[in-house]
């Protein structure tokens, strides 16, 4: 492991800016580009030229202040007695960002001039780090993060329509401005259809060999569950409990205390086709399936009959419009999906992908809103 002070300053504010992605910030390439150019004009290692400089550049959007402020204080491991947001703007700022030329500049704080890379650089390890090995405070800056996450799903074209200023020509609307002006000629109205997010379905394994990762994929689901995107939780183990009402907890502690008490079956064995033939019978045929992205998060290993697992998902294949399968252990060196249960249920996964970290998971949230792992 590099030592922090040899970490490179522009990997780690990308990788702040990948996090600010995962958070639902639309920090694109250019933004980026932006960010790091400002702060070529100002100093990376004082933490308030950092903030005030992404919080510029990256934020796009009144929305995206308060999930920086929430991602900032998770990625530089900031304490609550150093907010961010009192740091006084700096004052060269704005014509940094209008390209002026660099000038000296003295911290004015103590914690100003605490070096960001250093800060920051064990962050940036962690989002690679295996979640099974992560020591308690490491858990904690994990959980911090993980509040700060969101999900974006692959989004349809619906059946409704919309005023647009491209698109074919709505010819009720077009008749009503006619006879608004009386007759006289007015210019042809347009709409087009609509866009929504398809519904997404987290199934997540809670049985004994899930036990080191369960907490943060829950964590994971319930950020989920508070995105844009229409979202419905359910654990499997040796029993099938579905905890999307345990999850709409603000709180991630709060919502985290509430599915302990909802799940009977924690650290239990895995019977996922039961679980899943249990799913598809009591919720897939009332339609919540039906066109969703449905994502598997569990390592595959099976109690019951493999043959019963292969036959329920590929009834689960022909109902959701895409199955993702996060599996931690995929990530281990000269991993080969042999379990049977895993063998069984991959011809029926459109995407098989890592779930052991927390770049894994940004990977993830990638694929299920339809870009490539």
């Amino acid at each position: 492991m590099p030592h922090p002070q040899e970490v490179d300053a522009s990997a780690v504010l990308i990788g702040f800016a990948r996090a600010l992605r995962a958070a639902g910030v639309d920090a694109g390439p250019d933004r980026v580009q932006a960010f790091l150019a400002s702060l070529g004009a100002l100093d990376p290692g004082a933490r308030s030229d950092v903030y005030w400089a992404g919080r510029l550049t990256l934020c796009g959007s009144r929305d995206d202040l308060e999930r920086y402020e929430r991602v900032f204080a998770g990625y530089f491991d900031a304490r609550a007695d150093m907010a961010p947001a009192r740091f006084a703007a700096p004052p060269r700022l704005r014509m940094a960002l209008r390209d002026a030329g660099p000038a000296p500049r003295e911290a004015t704080r103590a914690e100003d001039a605490m070096p960001t890379p250093a800060l920051a650089s064990s962050t940036d390890v962690l989002r690679h780090r295996d979640l099974a090995g992560l020591t308690a405070a490491e858990r904690e800056q994990l959980r911090r993060l993980l509040a700060a996450f969101t999900l974006r799903g692959e989004v349809r074209r619906t059946a409704r329509r919309h005023p647009a200023r491209r698109g074919s020509v709505d010819p009720r609307r077009t008749v009503r401005e006619l006879l608004r002006r009386g007759g006289e000629p007015a210019r042809l109205l347009r709409h087009e259809r609509a866009e929504r997010p398809r519904r997404v379905v987290l199934l997540v394994d809670v049985s004994g060999s899930m036990s080191a990762y369960a907490d943060a994929l829950l964590r994971f689901a319930h950020a989920a569950t508070h995105g844009t995107v229409r979202t419905e939780v359910f654990t499997i183990g040796t029993r099938l409990t579905r905890v999307t009402r345990e999850l709409a907890h603000r709180d991630p502690d709060a919502a985290m205390a509430a599915l302990a008490a909802a799940v009977p079956d924690w650290r239990g064995g895995t019977r996922l086709g039961e679980m899943l033939r249990g799913f598809l019978d009591r919720w897939g045929q009332r339609g919540m399936a039906r066109g969703a992205v449905v994502v598997l998060l569990s390592d595959g290993w099976e109690r019951g009959d493999p043959a019963l697992l292969a036959g329920q998902m590929r009834r689960l294949h022909r109902l959701a419009h895409r199955v993702i399968w996060a599996n931690p252990r995929k990530a281990r060196p000269g991993y080969a999906p042999l379990a049977a249960g895993m063998a069984a249920a991959l011809p029926s996964v459109d995407a098989f992908v890592e779930g052991h970290s927390l770049a894994a998971l940004e990977r993830l949230a990638t694929v299920v809103r339809g870009a490539d792992p």
